[in-house]
């Protein structure tokens, strides 16, 4: 399976910010979007990095109350990791799993046209498996 299908299950878009934007507004649009990550992209949907809740809660400990004031590009993780609409999700996984990290964003010839979560590419993996299963049941008991 490849990532242009989990795209395909999912809403369409993505939530992306402004490199300038304030942590504090950053915080507020995670909570009610109950979401983990937001990209940062320029005004053309450029992509320029991705911030996490991972990232606020380590620039907190560090940092405390002086965290909510500083902007998005003073927390982000600057050119993630990304992929493209053919990455198997086997290759996205392996990507997350070694870069220790949660959120892909997927682009396609340049752009930016979406982001897939670690919950994205295990669900994938587990109904993949399920049906390889259920194929093979099926073979069985049917040749049986």
């Amino acid at each position: 399976m490849i990532l242009q299908a989990i795209l395909a299950n999912k809403p369409a878009g993505f939530i992306a910010v402004a490199p300038d934007m304030r942590i504090s507004a950053v915080i507020d649009i995670l909570a009610e979007k109950h979401i983990g990550a937001v990209l940062v992209v320029r005004p053309q949907n450029d992509l320029v990095g991705i911030l996490s809740e991972r990232d606020v809660v380590r620039t907190l400990a560090a940092s405390a109350a002086a965290t909510l004031d500083m902007t998005v590009a003073q927390l982000m993780t600057s050119n993630p990791a990304t992929a493209t609409l053919a990455t198997t999700v086997e290759e996205a996984m392996e990507l997350m799993t070694n870069g220790r990290f949660r959120h892909l964003p997927v682009l396609e010839d340049g752009r930016l046209i979406g982001l897939v979560s670690i919950g994205d590419v295990v669900k994938a993996r587990i109904d993949q498996q399920k049906y390889e299963v259920d194929t093979l049941r099926t073979y069985v008991v049917g040749g049986a």
